[in-house]
């Protein structure tokens, strides 16, 4: 906390606005849209990686949370101020960190995949100002983020391994694509069937439980998408500039869209349950995943002569 505490002390208004623009790139947005990017625009088998390897560190990230149970720096201390525009996204429990672990997975694999010193050098960087940010922001103690930095690098180099051993054929995706599963279900069966009396934030735990059932959604509509791409739909990312472009963004309102048109249904439909949550991410990630890629070859003979 005496880190904290020096950092709160020479807080400024221009700080705090660089600084929260430095910690959105450890955000879910921003994970989706370079996963996105890569998927549909530039390489998908990169895009696939930095789904797979993004998604299971944030379940290795939220049953460590759920495992230790740490509350936030300013409930563990009522004096301690934090950022206030920070607050809203600093849900669920405090350790470790998981902006520092998705701004490490996402890093992590585009250093992996354009693999020049450069790179590397401006990765690790951008991984380092997220996690400070966290502890600037006052969301988030150095074992937070130090820890996270750690998972965050295991996870990238244990795919990347992996990858490369198991990618090149339909059994080693499935292993994978199984490993990344039977560990959000461990996640969700955990956060679900833990004792009640060992769970101290009531709040916290119910964002918890939540966050799992979203992550087993999207794990499950990107293997689907996966396995539709790998057996029936063959796409292909390619298409002039200004298509890609338009491709990009007509993708993303489309996924969106789903998600926001998709939360009042439910509810109406289902009433409030965390389950939904799952549900609702299963149907954003089946249509950026196998619906949208259905209309690549359209987009692909854009500006093209015939």
């Amino acid at each position: 906390m005496e880190l904290l505490k020096a950092l709160a002390a020479i807080r400024n208004p221009f700080c705090d606005q660089l600084v929260a623009a430095i910690t959105l790139l450890g955000e879910e947005t921003f994970f989706m849209l370079v996963g996105l990017l890569a998927f549909w625009c530039i390489n998908k088998k990169w895009g696939y990686r930095f789904m797979v390897i993004g998604l299971t560190g944030s379940v290795i990230n939220q049953l460590l949370k759920a495992i230790f149970l740490i509350p936030r720096p300013w409930v563990l201390d009522p004096e301690f101020t934090i950022v206030e525009a920070a607050r809203e996204a600093a849900t669920g429990y405090s350790f470790p960190s998981g902006h520092t672990q998705s701004a490490a997975t996402v890093f992590g694999t585009l250093a992996a995949w354009i693999s020049r010193k450069w790179a590397t050098v401006l990765c690790i960087a951008l991984i380092v100002l997220v996690g400070f940010s966290r502890m600037y922001l006052g969301v988030h103690t150095p074992l937070d983020v130090g820890v996270s930095y750690l998972t965050g690098a295991a996870t990238v180099l244990g795919f990347m391994w992996l990858f490369k051993k198991s990618e090149n054929n339909r059994r080693g995706k499935m292993l994978i694509g199984l490993g990344s599963f039977l560990m959000a279900l461990v996640l969700l069966c955990y956060v679900t069937l833990m004792p009640a009396g060992e769970r101290n934030i009531a709040e916290f735990d119910a964002h918890g439980i939540k966050n799992a059932w979203t992550l087993l959604g999207t794990l499950c509509g990107m293997l689907l998408a996966w396995w539709v791409d790998d057996r029936h739909t063959h796409f292909d990312t390619k298409a002039v500039w200004w298509a890609q472009i338009l491709k990009l963004l007509i993708g993303v309102a489309l996924v969106m869209g789903t998600r926001l048109a998709l939360k009042p249904l439910f509810a109406a439909i289902f009433g409030d349950h965390a389950w939904t949550s799952g549900l609702r991410y299963f149907m954003m990630a089946v249509v950026g995943g196998v619906l949208w890629p259905m209309s690549f070859g359209f987009w692909g003979k854009l500006g093209t002569q015939e």
